[in-house]
């Protein structure tokens, strides 16, 4: 594998990750046969806004392509953790982990980590569970249920 750094993301970097966010997400909507999930329907100009609530991340290849990110803020010490994304043909490799260990590692306040994935994608789950994370709930969006995940100091 290449060397990959985890680097803060920022506005400028919002097109490429839109761009992957979209890519990543193709296995998700044809999980649930639905291609409207907010992922993918996303525009550039609402990603820009997330960038003044939440911190970006990106895993960076050498030669400066971004290949994933992640975003997470906190609100009463509970660290939100949200959209982990790595392009389709550099997933298994690891970067996914190290941007889980690195947006963890921003928040050292937070009293507990916790995200959401489709109940369907049993991947997701496995890899969030291997990090430590336990189900804590599950709630019906649009088509979609979302598994709700926990990760307690």
């Amino acid at each position: 594998m290449k060397n990959v750094k985890i680097e803060k993301a920022s506005k400028p970097d919002a097109p490429s990750i839109l761009n992957i966010q979209k890519k990543a997400f193709l296995s998700e909507a044809q999980l649930y046969n639905d291609y409207q999930i907010g992922a993918l329907t996303q525009t550039l100009e609402e990603m820009v806004k997330d960038f003044d609530v939440y911190l970006f991340l990106k895993a960076v290849l050498d030669d400066g392509m971004i290949v994933g990110s992640v975003k997470a803020r906190v609100c009463d010490n509970v660290c939100w953790i949200g959209r982990l994304i790595v392009l389709p043909e550099y997933q298994k490799q690891g970067i996914g982990r190290k941007l889980m260990e690195a947006v963890e590692g921003c928040f050292p306040g937070a009293v507990k980590y916790e995200l959401g994935t489709g109940s369907k994608s049993v991947q997701n789950i496995n890899f969030y569970q291997k990090l430590g994370y336990k189900v804590s709930g599950e709630e019906k969006d649009n088509s979609v249920t979302l598994v709700h995940m926990e990760k307690v100091k």
